[in-house]
């Protein structure tokens, strides 16, 4: 993982930035999938905890063979109107190193209740009772709205970027270019 490749989304009047960046995404996760991917991570150089948000920078990081081969592709049909992106370039010598990883929030109450009727037999309000919408968890972490491709159900795909770190944590990425412990060059 020596290269990185920025995808910068432009702004528009017509669609946001963060609905851009998850159409970007959705994009770039079908095309992952599809190449059985595990040397293509992602960072979001531009994320904030404070106001969360992914930014408009999709960082991939990964070696010049691999990022070639996934930019030979062609994963951003519709989409070149609406970012530039450079070419391969190497990573910075002094860059620290992150996980950037996937967290799955259980923040639906609803979601959580039908769980459990599904899984004790329980009633509505039964449930309702044993988990009251005040056990509601909020993420605060920026997220991409995706769509699943084998349930067409959409869901929000929450991203963490652990602390920087000084050594590099080698590894695969899924289909998402996340880990819960391989690291992505950080500068």
């Amino acid at each position: 993982m020596d290269h990185h490749i920025d995808i910068d989304v432009l702004r528009d009047p017509e669609f946001p930035a963060h609905q851009l960046m998850s159409a970007l995404y959705a994009k770039l996760h079908r095309a992952l999938a599809a190449h059985n991917s595990t040397r293509i991570g992602v960072s979001f150089p531009g994320f904030s905890l404070r106001v969360p948000h992914l930014g408009t920078r999709l960082r991939l990081h990964g070696s010049l063979a691999a990022l070639s081969t996934l930019m030979a592709s062609d994963w951003m049909t519709g989409m070149r109107d609406h970012v530039t992106l450079t070419q391969p370039m190497h990573i910075p010598e002094n860059a620290k190193h992150r996980v950037v990883r996937r967290v799955q929030v259980k923040s639906s109450p609803e979601r959580l209740r039908r769980r459990l009727m599904r899984r004790h037999n329980l009633d509505a309000q039964e449930a309702r009772q044993r988990i009251p919408d005040e056990l509601a968890r909020l993420a605060k972490l920026p997220y991409v709205q995706l769509r699943s491709a084998s349930t067409g159900q959409s869901f929000r795909l929450f991203i963490d970027h652990g602390p920087a770190q000084s050594h590099v944590t080698e590894g695969d990425f899924n289909a998402f270019g996340l880990s819960q412990v391989s690291t992505i060059p950080w500068f």
